[in-house]
């Protein structure tokens, strides 16, 4: 394989991985699993998801649940819409399991920030605090030191 030939794969495998991104980030409410978003670029899932890391800094898996609490942070701070109902509504199946993520993600359980934020954002526009409450991304929130 020519020095070319493996500058145009690497070309290739970003545009693929772009579009699996750009899925995640349009669909991510719907049921995604990485061998479904692996079948979409003609790869297979354990390649996609070296790609991806390589790429991104992260499973396709883990930038998944990422996007669906940030969409969760967002409906938690609106205040309408009860944990559970945020749960399904982003696409998560299991409230144990997003309560867990969210909570490594955020350092908080979606029941208090939901009462803690809905106050703390009041009058500041959403695009400002989309960009203010996002979560940490590559690494969970450290815990708390122990006394």
């Amino acid at each position: 394989m020519s020095a070319l030939s493996a500058d145009q794969q690497r070309l290739r495998d970003l545009a693929s991985l772009r579009r699996v991104r750009d899925r995640i980030d349009r669909d991510y409410a719907e049921p995604l699993d990485v061998e479904a978003l692996a079948r979409g670029v003609n790869m297979s899932a354990g390649h996609l998801s070296r790609l991806f890391r390589k790429a991104y800094g992260e499973s396709p898996y883990s930038y998944l649940m990422t996007r669906r609490i940030e969409r969760a942070m967002n409906l938690l701070r609106r205040g309408d819409l009860s944990v559970t109902e945020v749960c399904f509504t982003v696409g998560c199946t299991s409230l144990g399991t997003f309560s867990t993520r969210f909570t490594e993600l955020v350092g908080m359980s979606p029941s208090v920030y939901r009462q803690t934020q809905t106050e703390a954002t009041a009058g500041i526009p959403s695009c400002v605090a989309k960009q203010v409450t996002r979560p940490i991304r590559n690494r969970e929130v450290p815990p708390p030191a122990s006394q």
